[in-house]
């Protein structure tokens, strides 16, 4: 009873603004979030002002990534986009947990979605979803049959890398950084409300999932597996989404020099942006240490929800 109530604060102090939580998590402004990437397409103007192929029209996602942040949401999408049969939004919209932008309307959101052909499927992601106390309604209340994806890893792990998103952003701004520790350790116990420890309270979250869709409509992607050999996962995934087996082993090969896979399709080689896989803090033991033992009951418990488990420490 006392891990449910603890569970049930946590979620009620996920904030439904997403640019106020690097704030709450010790790092700066509300501006700092918006710093991390833009919420509309650059080609947005464009794209209303070009006619669109023959034959294809705007329509509401089929399926939707909807975390979780530094899961490899990204990796997911851009592997995805392979498919013949996917259209893949450019960006992340945040329609569905910042309430600014759902006060637009479903036909704002529509329209930032790509042309697609009547036999491909159109996709979105963004990873504030997983985390948002209102998301799972909203996407509900548009299509309550829809097939959402999710994309997990190890929580720890997870927290580092979150920290090092937001790190790496805040020297590149010159703008002040804390060390990892200073921001998990508050009077000598566990920041249990820095808001990348909440993300990674993977049951928290999925409880609310739950409430608004059957298990059997979500996916989860193993996204430490996804790193390290990329292609029977999205063989799963093509099989969850009804898709036609198109990703073959060729579209990947391993970038010896970043570190993990790249894509190869269409003649084109491509991988992820710099951005992604920098590397990670060391972090002190003993507190890392204390972020898995906090973190271990909540991953049992994640488990026991999904009927399934992972190779988390």
């Amino acid at each position: 009873m006392a891990s449910f109530m603890v569970s049930l604060l946590l979620l009620v102090l996920q904030t439904y603004a997403a640019p106020s939580e690097l704030a709450e998590a010790g790092f700066g402004t509300a501006q700092d979030a918006r710093d991390l990437g833009s919420v509309l397409p650059a080609n947005a103007s464009e794209e209303a002002t070009s006619s669109p192929p023959p034959g294809t029209s705007k329509r509401t996602p089929h399926s939707i990534i909807i975390g979780v942040r530094k899961g490899g949401t990204r990796a997911l999408l851009e592997m995805l986009d392979i498919h013949p049969e996917v259209a893949a939004a450019a960006t992340e919209v945040h329609f569905f947990d910042w309430d600014e932008n759902y006060a637009k309307g479903l036909e704002w959101y529509r329209d930032l979605m790509p042309y697609s052909y009547p036999h491909q499927i159109t996709i979105e992601k963004t990873p504030g979803y997983f985390t948002s106390a209102l998301a799972p309604e909203r996407i509900c209340s548009m299509n309550s049959s829809i097939k959402l994806l999710l994309i997990l890893r190890d929580p720890a792990e997870r927290v580092i890398s979150d920290y090092t998103q937001v790190y790496f952003n805040r020297l590149e701004n010159h703008k002040p950084v804390q060390a990892i520790e200073n921001l998990l350790v508050r009077n000598g116990a566990l920041n249990v409300r820095y808001k990348a420890i909440q993300r990674s309270l993977y049951d928290v979250h999925m409880r609310n999932w739950l409430r608004h869709f059957p298990l059997e409509q979500m996916h989860i992607v193993n996204g430490d597996a996804l790193i390290h050999d990329p292609l029977p996962e999205l063989q799963k995934v093509e099989r969850f989404l009804n898709l036609p087996p198109r990703i073959v082993a060729s579209n990947f090969y391993f970038n010896q020099t970043k570190g993990f896979y790249c894509i190869r399709s269409d003649g084109r080689e491509r991988c992820l942006h710099e951005s992604k896989g920098r590397p990670h803090p060391s972090v002190n033991g003993t507190v890392l240490q204390q972020l898995r033992s906090y973190l271990r009951e909540h991953n049992q418990n994640f488990f026991r929800m999904v009927k399934r488990t992972f190779n988390w420490q």
